[in-house]
């Protein structure tokens, strides 16, 4: 079963298309990495998958998104749709508030007041995130304590306290050292359980390491995808062997 099906989609910002009749399917439960050169259109395309890109003036797409076979550019409830796809960004953005106050925020939002039920989602939040053992003595300090490493799990909490469908992930380890980036990716191995993952990466080797399927982008055009190990030992494309081999990018 897929979480998302894109067909023929083609993307502009004014008169520049950015994607080019983008071919794909992103399976439920696994690991989707979009890879790629900077401007290729990775980013761009994972934004389009909870319609980030609507907040871009001089947008404009045609083609179908569908999720779970809904076409999510057609009727849909825009805020119900972000809040089946959380988004992991790039650098780590918790609130100005406590570790707690950060998880539970998105509920507390929607306007769940039940004292028990908060501190449920919380702790599952955040044993979900790989975080709980390393702050449940300290839920009510200031998130802006943590390290940089923690401080993405915490944001990674706050999207799984919502309960989301998919996790958007926009490059979510390139500001962290090697050690925060490693509990990242274990993280995303446990994460594909219950969630539908897709991760924008510079990393190739992140890519091999973490992902199930793999998608090749250059200059808008979706050059190749498939399975992770196919594209990095057998690609069918000799840009997508170019790229993954160093002669560019």
């Amino acid at each position: 079963m897929n979480t998302f099906e894109i067909n023929d989609l083609d993307l502009y910002y004014g008169d520049t298309q950015a994607l080019k009749s983008i071919e794909l399917v992103i399976p439920r439960n696994q690991v989707t990495a979009f890879i790629g050169p900077s401007g290729c259109g990775k980013s761009t395309l994972l934004r389009t998958l909870n319609r980030m890109n609507d907040l871009i003036a001089g947008v404009k797409i045609s083609g179908e998104v569908k999720m779970d076979g809904a076409d999510i550019y057609a009727d849909v409830d825009v805020r119900k749709l972000r809040m089946r796809c959380g988004m992991v960004f790039q650098k780590a953005n918790p609130f100005p508030m406590s570790i707690y106050e950060n998880v539970a925020y998105g509920q507390k939002a929607q306007g769940l007041k039940d004292k028990f039920q908060l501190d449920s989602i919380v702790e599952e939040a955040l044993r979900k995130a790989a975080l709980w053992e390393e702050v449940k003595d300290r839920l009510h300090s200031h998130a802006f304590g943590l390290s940089g490493g923690q401080q993405q799990r915490l944001c990674i909490a706050r999207t799984i306290a919502m309960r989301p469908d998919v996790i958007l992930m926009d490059e979510p380890t390139s500001a962290l050292d090697p050690i925060a980036t490693a509990r990242i990716e274990e993280l995303m191995e446990d994460l594909r359980r219950d969630f539908t993952v897709v991760i924008v990466t510079h990393s190739m080797a992140q890519a091999r390491r973490i992902a199930d399927k793999t998608a090749f982008f250059l200059m808008g055009e979706l050059v190749e995808h498939g399975d992770t190990e196919q594209i990095f030992n057998a690609p069918q494309d000799k840009r997508t062997h170019g790229y993954i081999t160093g002669d560019f990018g």
